[in-house]
């Protein structure tokens, strides 16, 4: 018995050994199954196409609708008056108290002009006129002695035409005379700078004590009152163009769009540009300063048919298109951009039912959607299902 003991432990410590060594292998065969089963998922997932997912606000249905037809303008804001004052006399400057924002009345003084030399001129001019004055003064009287003594026989009748020729020359010299005082005292007169117009000053051009020459730039005044927008445009959209016509204009800083009337259309077209230029007035409004950019739509009549926003066309491609959804897939669409209108001041798209693969109740996406690629498929939520029907 005490031989038989060692022998039978060990089959037993062999038999335990197999035992693990199998559980060993098995396990690790299962570890080695369940990761390329995993790989083999994730494979999958990869090749798998991703599903965009859309809500009712990405979505919108093509629908006729009437339309407000328009044509695009953009320009900059221009004061309807406006005054450059510049220096009609040289000399020194001075007075200058009113700066850049101020207002200033129509004939208030900004500025004077060293007058020392233009009253000079002013005195000489009065002193020749009194010289003319009295020699006319002299020629009168001799020249009526002439005509006493031509009754009497005392002289001739040569003797008078000289007379009359000497009374006709100091005549001349006098209204000369006269005439040179005039233009002296507009000399001294135009040494006051005034303002022609009432309104703000958007320039000064120089300080106190220097000199300036004639046609100097001393201020620039705006009268903001009034305002009009210059918008070139192509003769093709000019044609449609006529004076009284109304627009809906968006003014750079201002929130609220200002209405605008065609007030002017310029007769001839731009020779560099080949454009015709339109002019909008543009009623005041707080806020609005010159230079300010504007654009917008003038509304020239209206036309019925499928439409679209204008925002959600894309121009990511050599032609511009639109995104619809089709069978569960997006599909690109391309576009015209000839035919556009408004629709409660929301640029649309007229589309063309007869050169177009669109039709009413096709499924657009809205500029919110994003650009996604051609084919991708999608998903309708249930309310962006309702929408787009």
């Amino acid at each position: 018995m005490t031989k038989s003991r060692p022998s039978w432990l060990k089959w037993l410590l062999l038999a335990a050994l197999l035992i693990a060594l199998a559980l060993g292998v098995t396990r690790a065969l299962n570890k080695r199954k369940a990761q390329q089963a995993q790989a083999q998922a994730a494979a999958l997932a990869t090749q798998k196409e991703p599903e965009f997912q859309l809500t009712s606000s990405d979505v919108v249905a093509l629908q006729p609708q009437r339309l407000a037809q328009a044509v695009g303008v953009s320009g900059s804001i221009k004061a309807v008056q406006s005054a450059l004052i510049k220096a009609k006399t040289p000399g020194e400057i001075s007075g200058l108290s009113k700066r850049e924002g101020e207002t200033v009345a129509a004939g208030e003084i900004l500025a004077r002009i060293d007058s020392t030399e233009a009253k000079a001129r002013v005195r000489q001019a009065e002193q020749q006129a009194a010289g003319a004055k009295a020699q006319l003064g002299i020629a009168q009287r001799a020249h009526e002695n002439n005509q006493a003594l031509v009754q009497k026989g005392f002289i001739s009748a040569t003797a008078l035409e000289t007379s009359s020729a000497n009374l006709a020359a100091a005549q001349a010299n006098h209204l000369a005379a006269l005439a040179a005082l005039d233009i002296a005292r507009k000399s001294l007169g135009d040494t006051i700078l005034r303002s022609p117009l009432a309104g703000q000053i958007s320039a000064r051009m120089v300080q106190n004590g220097e000199r300036v020459g004639i046609d100097a730039r001393i201020f620039e005044v705006l009268d903001l009152s009034a305002f009009e927008l210059e918008a070139a445009l192509a003769p093709a959209d000019a044609a449609a163009i006529q004076p009284g016509q109304t627009a809906q204009l968006t003014v750079e800083g201002l929130e609220a769009p200002v209405s605008a009337e065609v007030s002017r259309i310029n007769p001839n077209v731009q020779a560099g540009s080949r454009s015709v230029l339109v002019y909008l007035r543009v009623p005041t409004a707080s806020g609005m300063r010159q230079g300010l950019f504007a654009q917008g739509q003038i509304l020239t009549g209206e036309i019925e048919g499928l439409a679209l926003p204008l925002s959600s066309v894309r121009n990511d491609k050599p032609q511009p298109y639109v995104q619809l959804v089709r069978e569960g897939r997006v599909a690109h669409v391309t576009v015209s951009l000839n035919r556009q209108g408004v629709l409660k001041g929301e640029p649309m798209l007229l589309i063309d039912a007869g050169s177009s693969d669109l039709k009413a109740g096709d499924s657009l996406l809205r500029v919110t959607a994003g650009a996604i690629r051609e084919g991708t498929p999608v998903a309708l939520t249930q309310a962006a299902a309702q929408a787009a029907n």
